[in-house]
């Protein structure tokens, strides 16, 4: 009796495979320790997924989608801010995916070739849908409000993960985050009335 395949391999290798990179960021991912710690054998990743590149795009799109449903939960876009900046703290190792490779994964020459495709701007998308919905307007309307909030909400991410700002002085530097998120939307919502 021929051998059934594994509906859920793919995802049981993506769940290995994320729990690897969480661990020991990018060169603990190596096809041969996936396909260990996802309980299969090498040529059953690599029929799956065509190499490490792949397993890394669809990890990526994961975080993307993990993301954009934290901002999707969010009340407001100053609670939407925070959200990203709490995930981006938790998760580590997946935002470094997130903001080192996206570009690299999704636009270089082997990204055309590859067998997984990232779909979209799913965070972005709701993150115009949350500031459409606070400041009105169509979600595309807020754009240079978006690359603010964006910015301040990676920049602060990137100095609280690296310690650059020391732990003692993180819930201070949280304070300020929330400030200049409060000043960001005001300031736009002034824009829009006058």
């Amino acid at each position: 009796m021929p051998r059934r395949p594994d509906p859920d391999l793919e995802s049981n290798i993506l769940d290995a495979a994320q729990k690897l990179y969480s661990k020991g960021g990018e060169r603990a991912l190596t096809m041969r320790a996936v396909a260990k710690a996802a309980g299969t054998n090498t040529p059953s990743v690599y029929r799956r997924f065509r190499d490490r590149d792949d397993i890394l795009r669809a990890l990526l799109q994961r975080t993307r989608l993990e993301i954009a449903s934290e901002l999707d939960a969010a009340s407001s876009p100053q609670q939407a801010c925070e959200r990203y900046l709490d995930f981006a703290l938790a998760h580590s190792h997946e935002y470094e995916l997130f903001y080192r490779h996206d570009y690299e994964l999704q636009h270089s020459k082997g990204a055309k070739r590859a067998g997984v495709k990232l779909q979209g701007q799913p965070a972005r998308d709701a993150m115009r849908r949350k500031l459409a919905a606070y400041l009105g307007g169509e979600p595309g309307d807020h754009e240079a409000l978006l690359m603010s909030l964006w910015m301040q909400a990676h920049g602060a991410a990137m100095l609280l993960i690296s310690n650059v700002i020391l732990p003692e002085e993180a819930e201070f530097a949280r304070a300020v985050f929330r400030s200049s998120v409060a000043a960001l939307l005001k300031s736009s919502q002034h824009l829009k009335s006058s």
